[in-house]
């Protein structure tokens, strides 16, 4: 009894968050295209300072793939005002943290530092754009470090390359089709021309969005802006964006990739819409329902019930143009992965059938929430939520109105959604066979 009590006082607590949460911003440009959001918050005495620039894996050139991935390593090699090895250093000495990670869709870096460094991390942001060390001892480091991150991550680890081999066979002419972090031969084949030109062509202010969220002045920091960022020049040339797009699926692709596992796996993909639209946030809360916590329908049925699977899930992929919902489910011993397809069917038939309960909508609903507020309860999550809606969706103060978009999808919603977009005749069934020993 006192734990639903809790549990109901949190849910009330969580609800009368999301409804009172306002992230107020100023935001600006600057003559050089250079997008500014500011947020000012003195709750606690640190700040944010992050660059978002409008760059991934999917504005890579053929047989050059990784390089968005690489740039996110190189460019904290050092500047021409910076030495090799020192960029993490000024971090660490004043006692901040830093980090970057790299999409199909753009590249993120940020400092949070105490308050008054801030200068600090705008001057290290104002010199990774305009001075960064593109050269030769940098980028042959990096290369050592991106192939044994591609090692690790990928190619020795159990069910590594399962996102990688199933994008491969949904797309077929969009760059969504390769992997972020890139293959080993197109890292190797690059040389220190082809890092300086991608250098050119995207690190650069009218491809970026400068978002800082904390305990700042906003007067004081417009001037610090001006002083570092004014004067590194736009690019020259037109930002290179793919017009590419994929045909849709119309007859159902299976696959087998063979890989050193123990367990197989089985792996939908179905296109969806890109992030944004509206039928996205339907096919968004589908997999929550589908796969989110312990009573969602994957983890309850495949898994407890049945136990067909020793884990399952499904996710939408958000990205800037039609994406993929990937679903998949790792088979239990001894299982048959076809059977474990029947049962993956008979979930999706379900929803596509019949209405969810009151129940099972209400509690995808208090996830969303959850995940919203979530996301944005430091100050580093405020600033690239708020670079995020400016860059794909051109309104930054969807950080204060996207949870109204999610609660208008209904349950009918969900159902047509299933219907829709998780069609048997336009998906990728993989099957991710354990290699077969002599």
């Amino acid at each position: 009894m006192k734990r639903r009590i809790f549990l109901l006082a949190l849910a009330l607590a969580l609800g009368g968050a999301s409804n009172a949460q306002q992230i107020n911003f100023q935001k600006f440009d600057l003559p050089n295209g250079l997008k500014v959001i500011l947020h000012e918050d003195h709750s606690t005495p640190i700040v944010a300072v992050s660059v978002m620039y409008h760059v991934g894996s999917k504005n890579e050139s053929i047989n050059r793939t990784g390089f968005a991935h690489f740039f996110e390593h190189l460019l904290f090699e050092g500047s021409e005002n910076i030495a090799r090895g020192q960029f993490d250093d000024y971090i660490s000495n004043a006692g901040g943290t830093n980090n970057a990670n790299t999409t199909y869709d753009r590249t993120f870096y940020y400092e949070v530092l105490p308050s008054n460094q801030l200068a600090l991390g705008l001057w290290l942001e104002s010199e990774r754009m305009l001075h960064a060390m593109v050269e030769p001892a940098g980028i042959e480091t990096q290369r050592q470090v991106v192939k044994e991150e591609r090692r690790l991550r990928y190619d020795n680890r159990p069910y590594g390359r399962l996102l990688e081999e199933t994008m491969k066979r949904s797309y077929k002419v969009h760059p969504y089709s390769h992997s972020v972090i890139g293959s080993l031969v197109d890292i190797d084949a690059a040389n220190v021309i082809d890092f300086q030109q991608f250098y050119k062509d995207f690190y650069r202010p009218d491809n970026a969005i400068l978002s800082i969220a904390g305990d700042l002045n906003i007067e004081q920091t417009k001037q610090l802006i001006e002083l570092y960022f004014k004067d590194i020049p736009k690019g020259e040339q037109a930002i290179f964006r793919p017009k590419i797009t994929e045909p849709p699926i119309v007859r159902e692709v299976r696959d087998t990739f063979m890989d050193n596992i123990q367990l197989p796996a089985l792996v939908y993909s179905y296109h969806i819409p890109a992030q944004g639209t509206a039928d996205f946030y339907a096919v968004k809360m589908l997999g929550m329902l589908l796969s989110q916590g312990e009573s969602s329908r994957l983890n309850k049925q495949l898994v407890d019930e049945q136990q067909k699977s020793v884990g399952a899930g499904s996710f939408p992929l958000e990205l800037e143009d039609p994406g993929a919902f990937m679903m998949y489910a790792i088979a239990a011993m001894n299982i048959d992965p076809a059977a474990l397809e029947n049962a993956m069917d008979a979930i999706i038939k379900d929803v596509q059938t019949n209405l969810v309960s009151d129940k099972e909508f209400q509690r995808v609903q208090n996830q969303v929430e959850n995940d919203f507020i979530g996301a944005n309860n430091r100050v580093v999550g405020i600033a690239e939520s708020l670079a995020t809606y400016e860059m794909f969706f051109g309104d930054a103060n969807l950080i204060n109105t996207e949870l109204e978009r999610y609660r208008k999808v209904t349950k009918e919603d969900l159902r047509r959604a299933a219907n829709l977009y998780l069609n048997k005749d336009k998906r990728v069934v993989l099957y991710y066979l354990p290699v077969k020993t002599p």
